[in-house]
């Protein structure tokens, strides 16, 4: 993650218990400290209330919770408290709640268990209570029940859950942060016809948090013009480095790699890094479709190598104006699962695979082996030509994010997890990646598709669908789920 989760925590208790049961609070308060230090190995940025037991203390809670502009709220239910006193501290900020019920001890020793002891481990209690009382005030919340401390034999499989989904809770929230801050330009246009990436700048704005900066092909010409030659041979080093430079395929539209071509895509690829510096971007879409080899044209040509090191180096370049997409691939990004460009290629009824990959930029950093770079004489359905990327995403698990819109203008997530596995796949100078899924491809593409989606995707390593329902509910943004 590049940003912290900023978690306001409080824990909660009856004032009436502490001079009933000596020692009780204090018990209580070195639980919450355990919950505070995890959250803060976890990344999280945590912000205490401390424990509360009035509803005084509580609306104390929630300017603190507000003046920190929190992402995540945490309920520490220690033991027994009316909602009365808990419900204040979540009407600040209007935060996101997640109400820990973690248990400190897996089971009570019920004959030799007194009052003061069970009290310590009542936490159960009063979370319908606090449940109920969230839902009719319209506060989200969620609820990760489990044990609080390590334990043995059986009951250990409960602490080590409830904190995985403590983790991904934090995550999710990090996630969300980082949306909310995030600078996305907007380069050019979107590819006409794409009826499905048509998106309103005004909705990733409201649903979202996200800046839409839009740019003009004047604001990178100028970049592009101004790279010095130092500056172009370093990235043509970096280049060389990155990628295995490979001559003429079997393609009969590939080339080979001219010095210049290369020598000009790193002078492409110096403005793109100015750009994003200049604008402070922490993604990229673009397209632009040019005219008789003009200037435009020649540049929309020519973003793919400098585009495919932005995204590897955390900042999401997505093609053909695909909005949407980009912020589905900054969201798997983040969560530290690539997040590669990517559309629907091809079924293999054979194999019972889907062929899947894009021209244009690709997650680099998530590739099997070295990707490649390749010469093509022209871009199949756009116009001019020169370098693009070959690669295919790193064999084993992964996670399809698409991000698409419904009909009453609303943001909705898409989702699949599968395998990336090994086996040939196309030399055309574009990413490529054998998928397989739990359904046949036949099956898997009519479920795909009922829920309307963009048809381009999100494509990242590893399953991350636990991560992506918790941030779908954070945002507040339906996930529908193909498995």
């Amino acid at each position: 993650m590049t940003i912290k989760a900023k978690v306001g925590v409080f824990g909660i208790g009856l004032a009436a218990y502490w001079s009933q049961f000596d020692g009780l609070k204090e018990r209580l308060e070195g639980y919450q400290r355990d919950v505070e230090t995890r959250l803060t190995a976890m990344g999280a940025d945590v912000i205490s209330a401390g424990l509360m037991d009035s509803a005084p203390g509580a609306q104390q809670a929630g300017d603190l919770f507000a003046s920190h502009n929190v992402d995540l709220i945490v309920c520490y239910v220690g033991t027994y408290a009316t909602s009365s006193q808990v419900l204040p501290a979540v009407q600040r900020r209007k935060a996101p709640v997640l109400i820990l019920n973690l248990q400190p001890t897996p089971a009570l020793n019920y004959l030799d268990t007194d009052t003061a002891e069970w009290l310590a481990n009542c936490c159960a209690c009063c979370v319908p209570e606090i449940a109920n009382a969230f839902a009719r005030s319209r506060v989200q919340f969620n609820v990760v029940t489990g044990l609080l401390h390590p334990s043995e034999g059986h009951a250990m499989h409960y602490h080590e859950r409830a904190w995985r989904e403590i983790g991904e809770w934090v995550d999710a929230a990090s996630v969300l942060r980082e949306l909310s801050y995030s600078r996305i330009g907007f380069l050019g246009h979107t590819y006409p016809g794409m009826l499905d990436m048509y998106s309103d700048f005004t909705m990733h704005h409201a649903q979202l948090g996200a800046h839409i900066e839009v740019l003009e092909m004047d604001d990178l010409h100028t970049r592009v013009a101004a790279a010095g030659e130092t500056e172009i041979d370093a990235k043509i080093a970096e280049i060389q480095g990155v990628f295995d430079v490979v001559g003429r395929g079997r393609d009969r539209i590939s080339q080979d790699v001219t010095p210049e071509a290369l020598r000009w895509s790193a002078r492409v690829a110096v403005g793109l890094d100015k750009l994003v510096a200049d604008f402070h971007l922490n993604g990229l879409t673009y397209y632009y479709r040019g005219l008789d080899a003009n200037a435009n044209e020649e540049l929309g040509a020519s973003l793919i190598v400098g585009n495919s090191l932005l995204t590897a180096r955390g900042i999401p370049a997505s093609g053909e104006g695909d909005l949407k997409t980009c912020v589905a691939m900054l969201i798997m990004d983040r969560l530290n699962a690539g997040g590669s460009y990517t559309e629907f290629y091809a079924l293999d009824f054979n194999e019972e695979f889907i062929l899947m990959g894009h021209d244009g930029p690709g997650h680099i950093a998530i590739a099997e082996g070295k990707p490649v770079l390749r010469g093509l004489g022209l871009y199949h359905g756009k116009r001019g030509y020169g370098l693009s990327v070959e690669m295919k995403v790193r064999l084993g698990p992964i996670t399809l994010l698409c991000l698409t819109q419904t009909a009453e203008g609303n943001l909705k997530m898409l989702a699949a997890e599968g395998e990336s596995i090994p086996g040939d796949t196309m030399q055309i100078g574009n990413t490529n990646s054998r998928l397989k899924f739990d359904l046949d491809p036949a099956t898997f593409m009519n479920r795909w598709c009922e829920h309307g989606p963009t048809h381009h995707v999100a494509l990242g390593i590893g399953h991350q669908l636990a991560r992506i329902r918790k941030l779908a509910r954070l945002l507040n943004i339906d996930l529908a789920v193909v498995n």
